[in-house]
């Protein structure tokens, strides 16, 4: 049995973890997402964690089939359950080598297995850092997710098709800033941002 490109369990406890610290209070607090509140971000990471699921099991449906849209994700009751929940069959299903292997959908569109699991491993280790940083926390991602979210963004960043990026232009960092601040600058977000 071969070993997946990226073990996603480490990177969906430390989102369990800073989701678990999350107060009430900070629900509405704002986060480095524009137009997003926390509960936003909270809402965007049980759909993207059930979806990418789906994705790595290859079962289409509305998970897989949706495209983003422009109405603002809203936060169900006992979202804390489900997330603790889908996060850890999420890293369950990107387990499975096969699910690196062949082709996926997610956000309604089709693309390789391979590239959709580095989408998901991407999206935890950003909205990690948009949780974190929203709502005061530490955030030490696992390293493997880290250096595996800046070979993804670094390699869209570089396409001759636009150069900005994923989800928006990268944003300058010093010579020598930390690995994190580099991820984070590429995803187009400020690493200094604060609330």
């Amino acid at each position: 049995m071969s070993v997946p490109p990226v073990d996603l369990g480490p990177q969906t406890l430390t989102i369990a973890r800073l989701a678990e610290a999350v107060r009430d209070e900070q629900l509405d607090a704002p986060t480095p997402c524009p137009d997003y509140a926390v509960s936003h971000l909270l809402a965007h990471l049980v759909g993207l964690a059930a979806a990418f699921r789906d994705a790595a099991r290859k079962e289409p449906g509305p998970t897989t089939d949706t495209p983003p849209g422009d109405v603002l994700p809203e936060l169900e009751p006992g979202w804390r359950r489900e997330l603790f929940g889908l996060l850890g069959e999420l890293a369950g299903a990107w387990q499975d080598p096969a699910a690196w292997e062949g082709d996926t959908r997610a956000g309604g569109v089709s693309l390789p297995g391979a590239v959709a699991g580095l989408v998901a491993v991407d999206e935890l280790v950003v909205h990690g850092w948009d949780l974190a940083r929203a709502t005061g926390q530490e955030y030490a991602p696992d390293d493997e997710a880290l250096r595996a979210a800046e070979r993804f963004l670094a390699q869209a960043a570089a396409e001759p098709a636009d150069g900005g990026g994923l989800f928006g232009p990268p944003v300058p960092v010093p010579d020598g800033a930390p690995l994190l601040d580099r991820v984070i600058a590429l995803s187009g977000r400020d690493p200094r941002w604060t609330p």
